[in-house]
This record gives C-alpha cells, sequence and structure tokens, in this order.
C-alpha cells in the first residue's frame, strides 16, 4: 500500500494522541468525519496500524530502573535461538528484545524498579534461561530521548 500525503499526516497525528476522535482528525485534516474513519479503517486493515496502547509513565508507577543487556547464546543452533526467545519473550521485566549483528547475539531492555530488583530479575530469570553463554548489562544513567513515534 502506497501512503499519500492525508495518510501520513494522520498517522503522525494519531501517533501524537491516538484518543483523537474521528471529527477532532477530520477538522485537522480538512477532511469528512467518513473519510478519516475509512482511512483508519484501510490502515488497520493494511496492518500499518497495528493497536492503540497506552503510554505509562514509568517513575509514576515505580518501574524506574531501566537496563540494556547484551546476550550471548552459547551456541548458534535454531534450537537455542527458538528456545531462547520463546522463554525471552514470557519475561514481564523485558520490553524489547532484538536479534542483533556484532559480539553479542541479543539486545534486551529490561524495565524493573531498582537495582534489587534487576539483580533479582539476573539471577531468577534471565541466567535461568538454558543456552545463554554470557550476559552484560547497562544501565540508564538519563534517558535524553524516547519516542514511539515513526517518522514517515
Amino acid at each position: 500500500m502506497t501512503l499519500d500525503i492525508i495518510d501520513k499526516k494522520l498517522l503522525k497525528l494519531l501517533q501524537s494522541n491516538s484518543k483523537q476522535t474521528n471529527k477532532e482528525l477530520s477538522i485537522k485534516l480538512n477532511l469528512s468525519v467518513t473519510a478519516v474513519y475509512e482511512r483508519i479503517k484501510k490502515l488497520e486493515k493494511e496492518g500499518i496500524l497495528l493497536k492503540y496502547v497506552a503510554l505509562l509513565q514509568k517513575e509514576k508507577v515505580n518501574k524506574n530502573f531501566v537496563a540494556f543487556c547484551h546476550i550471548k547464546l552459547a551456541q548458534h543452533t535454531q534450537d537455542y535461538i527458538i528456545k531462547f526467545e520463546k522463554e525471552v519473550s514470557n519475561l514481564v521485566e523485558v520490553m524489547e528484545c532484538h536479534h542483533i549483528s556484532g559480539d553479542y547475539d541479543y539486545l534486551v531492555k529490561v524495565i524493573v524498579s531498582d537495582m534489587e530488583a534487576f539483580r533479582e530479575f539476573m539471577v531468577n530469570k534471565l541466567t535461568s534461561i538454558s543456552h545463554i553463554g554470557s550476559t552484560h548489562s547497562m544501565f540508564v544513567i538519563n534517558e535524553v530521548k524516547h519516542t514511539t513515534a515513526i517518522n514517515i
């Protein structure tokens, strides 16, 4: 699907605040409410709009300790990769997991309440996953930029 300029503006508006009504969006886009509704349905059907979520301020919910963990698997077999990805996907502390190139195999973003909770996570959850060869963790000192919006 090719996105036209109105689709791109609509997606930008929805990424900034998905709770806007179709009427509000129609005014901003100079379209009818029906046209906005139809465009949104088309974007959903095409899988461009995946879901609508609420973003939380992590400090307000006591989850302001962020760490990034590099993970190296013991072996690079298909079986090890599939098992690791399945197990790490079930860890609620893991916000993101990326299979990456370079010295490590995965980059995992973890959010917990504090250093003690991170240690507990590492000892009892992450390192108990079989097939992990090594880990290397880094802690966020200050979040300079965080966005969920994709520039289109």
